[in-house]
């Protein structure tokens, strides 16, 4: 870059508000100057700042004043101040390098206590901790994927630009490394780099100047394709001087070029390492929605209220997805696949795991394709099968789908860094038929069934392997597997003393628990619940409803011969529970179920009517009475015990409901 008088002045901000007229703080003409001649060089140089600090500040709130979501044609576009939602960020550390997966980070951060880290504010993370600390000049952002890094970035610049935070900051200038990527070839001056993104500011002292305090950000380092060699990239002091853009972020974070300059990175964690830690001053990290901040986005995101608020309800009652929400993009997901099958029928049923999701959200993707790219010829079957050829073709040479299975989960297990367990969860999901019926239609007829088989083989060798390990991280994840395969029981395993023990995933916690139970004759012969609705002190770590104390129990209901379960306060999830028990436990002894004064509902019994029908269950008599039931429970008794040469059930006690003559013919 050729020398130029311009840069060897610098642009000063003046330490007084500028006493002139409009005209004066209007953008100059390219190649002009300020029209007021009878100011002094102070004053014109004063102004000239503040000129092109205003036309930056218009042009930075434009660009970042709306978030896109999806489609902007499909009304996707919102104003970031409507819609966005305070994240979760503390001080992290040196920037050092976790090699789990992102997705095991998400989940053990999700259940880190919040009392023992010390929240900041995104708009605060430059500022010292104490006073007597030194304001800091590079500060690294990790977070997973996802999380919000780039959001926080816009929302940052906005708040600058609009004047509502950080006016110490005279110039923001966001450079994106996936925007840096493309300059790979050019040589041009750290100036002229400037330039380049920011054309509508025609003085190039704006970017060097000393007397006043620029930001630069560089938002996703993991993106970036350069090599940043720090320790063999020659030292480059002068703004003028062309250099590889690599050389020019070495020295611009080193503090080699620009010293006064404040430096802010953001990065997934596998990519922290790349900046030496004696050129970081401050780490954070994005920990992404706490549990308040979950329910905030989702009154924020869904326009209807009461949506927004079913929506919360579904989502805490499964641990796997509340877990998932974490991720501010898993929200979004989850928002966007709730409010599209809202709208198709008040009778879809909401996902409950992460594979049924992400499933509805692919089919819905899908059919966005369809509106913004109705040019294109390539079908469905053709971008899905160029996704997942090798994972199609592996499922395609299983010939007992449960040899797969196995392999997969063994593999996960010896696999140190996580790697592979969510890639395990969705293996065993894709198995389920209702998920693979929501893909039939994408797939081509002659494939529109995936190899299906019983998940009893599957759900056995998922629940030895949680006997088997010492890993609570490991255990975790198996027992997100069999949540997958839609088997939400605890894993027993009875000694020979009489004594079962019982391994469970604690609801509100990243930790697994083993209770032990002695069993006696009696307790063999009649399981009572309300002996357990109280349980030990030192075996509870929070108030867990009867819900989740009879699905902490139910090795011990399949057990016995008689379960009373009467007027314990249950809803239909408890139904879930028990159907999944009696479905899937060879061994399960119980042939009398009292659930008499419980709420079930008729969404209840339809649940147990789908075990009742089951080689596996031995039910005789089952007990029903008072449990606010319709006629429709009385259809859906009458299809199962109808249909089913295999039904054992012999006595049915339906007392005391609202059945009308309809249910009873």
């Amino acid at each position: 870059m050729k020398s130029d008088k311009s840069m060897q002045e610098p642009l000063k901000f003046s330490s007084e508000a500028p006493q002139s007229s409009p005209e004066v703080l209007s953008a100059p003409e390219e190649g002009g100057a300020a029209s007021n001649t009878s100011l002094s060089k102070e004053q014109i140089t004063s102004h000239g700042a503040i000129r092109y600090q205003q036309i930056h500040k218009s042009h930075l709130q434009k660009k970042f004043k709306c978030l896109i979501e999806g489609i902007p044609q499909q009304g996707d576009t919102r104003l970031l101040h409507e819609i966005y939602t305070d994240l979760y960020i503390t001080q992290g550390g040196r920037g050092e390098v976790n090699d789990e997966h992102e997705v095991r980070q998400i989940e053990r951060a999700s259940w880190r206590e919040a009392a023992q880290e010390k929240p900041i504010k995104c708009s605060d993370i430059f500022k010292p901790v104490s006073d007597e600390d030194k304001p800091f000049r590079t500060v690294l952002t990790k977070g997973v994927a996802g999380i919000g890094k780039t959001v926080s970035v816009q929302k940052f610049i906005l708040d600058w630009a609009e004047g509502t935070a950080n006016l110490d900051v005279h110039f923001i200038f966001p450079l994106p490394f996936r925007e840096l990527n493309l300059m790979k070839e050019r040589k041009l001056s750290l100036v002229g780099l400037f330039q380049h993104f920011f054309p509508e500011i025609k003085d190039p002292r704006v970017f060097s100047s000393s007397e006043h305090r620029d930001m630069f950000i560089f938002d996703g380092l993991d993106e970036f394709r350069l090599p940043l060699d720090f320790r063999s990239n020659p030292t480059c002091c002068d703004v003028t001087a062309p250099a590889s853009v690599d050389v020019l972020l070495t020295n611009l974070i080193k503090g080699d070029l620009l010293p006064s300059a404040l430096i802010w990175i953001t990065t997934r964690p596998a990519a922290a390492n790349q900046i030496p830690p004696k050129c970081v001053n401050q780490v954070t990290e994005i920990r992404g929605f706490n549990d308040p901040q979950k329910d905030e986005y989702f009154k924020k995101r869904i326009s209807d209220w009461n949506l927004a608020s079913k929506t919360i309800t579904h989502l805490k009652s499964s641990r796997g997805l509340y877990i998932m929400c974490h991720i501010p993009v898993f929200c979004w997901i989850s928002a966007t696949v709730v409010e599209k099958t809202s709208k198709e029928s008040d009778n879809v049923e909401m996902p409950r795991t992460l594979s049924q999701m992400y499933t509805h959200f692919l089919v819905i993707q899908t059919s966005i394709k369809h509106v913004k790219y109705t040019e294109r010829k390539e079908t469905d079957e053709d971008v899905i099968f160029k996704l997942g050829k090798m994972a199609f073709h592996q499922l395609e040479k299983a010939a007992t789908l449960h040899d797969l299975h196995k392999t997969a989960v063994d593999q996960a297990l010896q696999c140190e860094n996580g790697h592979l367990d969510l890639f395990v969860r969705f293996l065993l999901g894709l198995s389920l038929e209702s998920n693979q019926n929501l893909l039939k239609d994408l797939l081509p007829q002659n494939r529109n069934q995936l190899y299906t088989c019983s998940s009893e083989q599957t759900v056995q060798h998922v629940k030895q392997k949680i006997r088997d390990q010492s890993s609570s991280d490991r255990r975790i994840n198996l027992f997100y597997c069999l949540n997958e395969l839609n088997h939400h029981a605890v894993v027993e395993e009875k000694s020979s003393s009489d004594t079962l023990h019982v391994h469970m995933l604690l609801p509100g916690e990243w930790a697994t628990k083993t209770f032990e139970f002695k069993m006696s004759e009696e307790q063999l012969a009649e399981f009572d619940l309300q002996k357990y609705m109280k349980t030990p002190e030192e075996d509870q770590t929070e108030l867990l409803s009867p819900d989740e104390v009879l699905q902490k129990l139910l090795p011990a209901v399949t057990t016995s011969t008689s379960a009373k379960l009467s007027i314990c306060d249950l809803t239909d999830k408890s139904c879930s529970y028990l159907a999944s028990a009696l479905k899937t436990s060879h061994s399960s002894n119980l042939r009398v179920l009292q659930l008499g004064g419980n709420k079930l509902l008729d969404s209840g019994v339809e649940l147990l009517c789908s075990a009742l029908c089951h080689q596996n269950c031995k039910l005789e008599k089952l007990v029903l009475h008072s449990c606010n039931l319709t006629n429709k429970s009385c259809s859906y008794l009458a299809s199962a015990l109808k249909t089913s040469h295999s039904s054992n059930v012999r006595v049915l006690d339906l007392r005391d409901n609202n059945l009308l003559d309809s249910g009873a013919g």
